[in-house]
């Protein structure tokens, strides 16, 4: 069941999306938040320049343990150097080096000691662990003097020092990351909320015709799944966005500090990925438009569904109902794919790029080391920077995703939220008070016609409505009789000519003083899940349960209510055991108690079978007592009886009179009315 005069999502499919004008017009409605917004960037800085910190530390702290278990090559060499000199041309002469004196006897010991390790204290190669042992087990054998120097010493306390610091840095960057992520948290929350409230408070602004043009599922799905969309991708997005970019280039400026022929290798290894995201950013978004685009259209199709379900199985069209439902179904599976597909894409090159990252820095780094240009300390901290620096590229394309997701549902709610509104009424300070409206209603030329379409739907219709009367409007389907109610409740806005309420012009008048003015009855009736005294008195305050007695009783209800297992308290839930006829008949006491001096009644009993009809027009003649009334009729039995029927035909009134005057005419009302009794 679809309705081919509602626009859905689909058709705007084609539009070019931009993600960034699109989350420019996110962020730029967020203005309120732009404190909290600020405090999650500057947390989400400082923990992660914290993070940026550690690897220089831990550089240090392998640094101290690596010399912790090795010999000091630089201190053997100039102590080998030292000695043989000083035995060579001061025989008998003490030697003082660092800090320690050395006799003479215990350099010739060491000197001897030595001679059989071969060439290695002499070369300026780093000693192996098995060469360091055996030179170890030699030095036991010679005196303490020289063994307290070459032997390694363990700097316990600054290797405890830089441990704890390290500690330190990471458990204040992971509260840090706690406290940004939980202001976060309630940003997004907040901000959907308002969102939400936005969205009601639209849909409260925007004309009726809006409403026919669009579905309601369409709609619907925006105040919920779009909105979702945003909040989830700014709790998850935001943060890690702030976080990996500081995290990007502070790892990148320490890595230039620490070694930039490194740093050079590392980011080099990392551009590939720069530019496949960029391809990957640029033809992905228009996917995720359409799948936020085709769920709307989906929950709208679903929404006709459920609302026509019997429509549907009594004419068999069950098949053609799942058909279209396969057919927008699958859109979103397309949709879904290709967007996936695309984003999929971003976690693994980034993963590759990474492990390249890795792979560079270590065949560089041992080359390095191997030379002595740097430090096995510093190839760990770079090890750390490379992390630091590819999975900030990594979460930048999962955020990437999610934030397309979420300018894709920003787009369509911001596109709802920018619809025309109804004229602001602002300005507007006459009211009319309901005790002293005499009840005359005027229409002058009336000519309206939709936004959408040029050609007029009303043409020039004019007609005069006295206090008390009845006024009935027949003619055929499509005739404008419906819309000139709309018009006259300021539904829609007319676009030529006038409509006077007791001499005032309509345009002089709010809306919510006209709706005060009038009390509709329709033929599609409406009660919400809730008691049956609070559907009757609906929006009325201050109702005694004498008077809502009273009431029930006049318009006829009072046998079927007692008839429910907790009378008037009894809950309606999706109009079970209420018929059509007692629900209208709800919907008449509803208007009896707001009592307001105009009455609308549109087709009002076309639903119901006659013996009912005759019940709910004994309702509806109570009803209308004192009050001008309009009566829209399919069945003219019921508008007999009116003052003055209008008959129209195209958005016109070509013929008016009471019901004797007409049939004399033997016009068009007569051929209508002929056509229904001779049935």
């Amino acid at each position: 069941m679809s309705q081919s005069n509602k626009n859905t999502p689909l058709d705007n499919k084609k539009k070019k999306t931009n993600i960034f004008k699109s989350l420019k017009i996110l962020f730029n409605n967020m203005k309120s938040y732009r404190i909290a917004l600020f405090s999650v960037i500057l947390l989400a800085f400082i923990s992660s320049a914290l993070l940026i910190y550690t690897p220089k530390k831990m550089s240090e702290l392998t640094d101290h343990i690596s010399s912790s278990i090795k010999l000091d090559d630089t201190k053997m060499q100039n102590l080998i150097k030292e000695i043989s000199v000083n035995v060579q041309t001061r025989p008998n002469q003490d030697l003082v080096f660092d800090n320690k004196k050395i006799t003479y006897e215990d350099q010739v010991k060491f000197m001897k000691s030595i001679q059989t390790l071969g060439p290695n204290f002499s070369s300026k190669k780093q000693l192996s662990k098995e060469q360091q042992e055996e030179i170890l087990d030699t030095f036991r054998n010679i005196p303490q003097s020289i063994s307290e120097i070459i032997e390694p010493k363990t700097n316990l306390e600054k290797i405890k020092e830089i441990a704890i610091l390290i500690l330190v840095l990471y458990v204040v960057s992971s509260i840090l990351s706690y406290i940004q992520a939980y202001i976060l948290a309630n940003v997004a929350n907040d901000y959907a909320f308002d969102l939400r409230k936005k969205i009601g408070d639209k849909i409260n602004a925007l004309p009726l015709n809006y409403f026919d043009t669009n579905q309601v599922g369409d709609i619907i799905s925006r105040m919920t799944n779009d909105v979702d969309t945003i909040s989830m991708s700014l709790n998850q997005s935001l943060g890690t966005l702030a976080s990996a970019t500081t995290l990007l280039l502070g790892s990148t400026l320490m890595m230039f500090i620490t070694n930039w022929t490194l740093a050079l290798v590392a980011i080099g290894s990392s551009l590939i990925g720069f530019i496949l995201i960029g391809v990957i950013m640029a033809n992905s978004q228009k996917y995720f438009k359409l799948r936020q685009e085709s769920i709307g259209s989906l929950n709208g199709h679903i929404e006709e569904v459920f609302s026509g379900i019997n429509i549907i199985k009594s004419y068999n069209a069950t098949k053609q109902s799942y058909t279209k439902f396969t057919e927008l179904n699958e859109n979103l599976y397309n949709a879904n794919i290709k967007s996936k597909f695309l984003s999929s894409l971003m976690h693994p090159i980034m993963m590759f790029v990474g492990n390249l990252g890795y792979l560079a820095v270590s065949i560089v780094g041992s080359v390095l080391t191997s030379e002595n240009i740097i430090t096995f300390g510093v190839i760990i901290a770079f090890m750390t920077y490379v992390r630091l620096f590819t999975n900030p590229l990594t979460q930048l394309a999962q955020s990437v995703t999610s934030l397309q997701s979420s300018a894709a549902a920003g787009e369509r709610v911001f596109s709802f939220l920018a619809e025309e509104e109804l004229k602001d009424e602002k300005y507007i300070n006459l009211r009319l008070d309901l005790n002293e409206v005499e009840g005359k209603i005027e229409f002058k030329n009336v000519v309206f016609k939709y936004p959408s379409n040029d050609k007029p739907t009303i043409k020039g219709f004019s007609a005069t409505a006295l206090p008390g009367q009845k006024i009935a409007i027949v003619g055929p389907t499509g005739a404008g009789k419906s819309t000139m109610v709309n018009l006259l409740m300021k539904f829609y806005e007319i676009s030529e000519g006038d409509i006077l309420i007791d001499g005032h012009s309509i345009n002089d008048i709010s809306r919510e003083n006209i709706h005060d003015l009038f009390t509709m009855i329709l033929q599609d009736t409406w009660l919400f899940n809730g008691t049956i005294r609070e559907n009757i008195t609906y929006n009325m305050e201050d109702v005694t349960y004498e008077e809502l007695n009273i009431l029930i009783k006049f318009i006829g209800l009072d046998h079927f209510i007692k008839t429910l297992p907790n009378n008037i308290d009894t809950v309606i839930k999706d109009n079970e055991s209420v018929s059509a006829g007692q629900r209208q008949l709800l919907t008449i006491a509803r208007g009896m108690l707001k009592d307001a001096p105009f009455l609308i009644l549109d087709e009002a009993t076309s639903n119901v079978d006659t013996r009912t009809e005759e019940t709910i027009q004994e309702a509806m003649d109570k009803l209308m007592v004192g009050k001008t009334s309009f009566i829209i009729a399919h069945r003219l039995s019921t508008i007999i009886n009116a003052d003055l029927i209008l008959v129209m035909n195209e958005g016109n009134i070509i013929e008016q009179g009471t019901h004797e005057e007409l049939l004399a005419k033997n016009g068009f009302y007569a051929d209508l009315y002929n056509s229904q009794f001779s049935l």
